[in-house]
């Protein structure tokens, strides 16, 4: 994706992303030592206050109504306006396990997964996003199948390591507001010809930023799930 860094170049994009997931996976063990550590970088994400009330456990991507094909396009996807880290985890997840090649073009979709992140460029990570998305070479193989992806959300939490550290350093996480989102559910695969098509389970830690009075936004994508 195209970037957002202030800081543009190869080798910086490279330490961002290396300090996004250190960053936020720190906070899975030490809030403390990671507010610290943002305040001296001022480059990846720190975490929040107690969080907000838990979304609901189950949810769903926009799909076909069960039980039928799909037949009509899918909209590109549009981020939520909501205030609850879980839930905008879970929309975002299933964002980035839902395409529809024959609607639009690797490009589009790249973009509208852009328009999910988050404005303050210094959190920001969309080379985390981009790795959501097929490859273009791989789109043109896909579009030339017609291949549709669809995802069930089976449930969203905040990681117990991060909780734990919420709990024991509550102040500590009040300069970036950012969440942990652990997001689990299915990725259900249709093309054309195929008649059951294929799904698999997927799973993924988000960093959500939810800054008081503002609907959240995506940070990026964790390089490792956080249970």
């Amino acid at each position: 994706m195209a970037q957002h860094s202030p800081h543009p170049g190869g080798a910086s994009r490279v330490r961002r992303r290396a300090l996004l997931g250190t960053a936020v996976l720190a906070v899975l063990v030490a809030l403390a030592g990671l507010a610290a550590y943002l305040t001296r970088e001022g480059r990846s994400p720190s975490d929040t206050p107690a969080p907000p009330p838990s979304s609901p456990t189950a949810s769903s991507s926009p799909a076909a109504p069960s039980g039928q094909p799909h037949t009509r396009p899918r909209a590109l996807p549009v981020p939520p306006k909501t205030h609850d880290p879980i839930t905008y985890g879970k929309a975002a997840a299933a964002a980035q396990w839902s395409y529809d090649t024959r609607a639009y073009s690797q490009p589009e979709l790249l973009k509208a997964l852009r328009g999910w992140l988050t404005t303050e460029s210094k959190y920001a990570d969309p080379a985390s996003v981009n790795q959501a998305v097929p490859s273009a070479v791989l789109w043109k193989e896909m579009a030339a199948n017609k291949q549709v992806a669809t995802a069930k959300i089976n449930e969203g939490h905040f990681p117990h390591a991060f909780t734990q550290a919420l709990q024991d350093d509550p102040g500590a996480i009040t300069q970036a507001y950012v969440y942990a989102v652990t997001v689990s559910g299915k990725q259900s695969i249709r093309w054309k010809g195929s008649a059951a098509g294929g799904a698999e389970s997927r799973s993924t830690t988000l960093a959500v930023q939810c800054r008081p009075n503002h609907p959240c936004a995506l940070v990026g994508v964790m390089p490792s799930v956080a249970p």
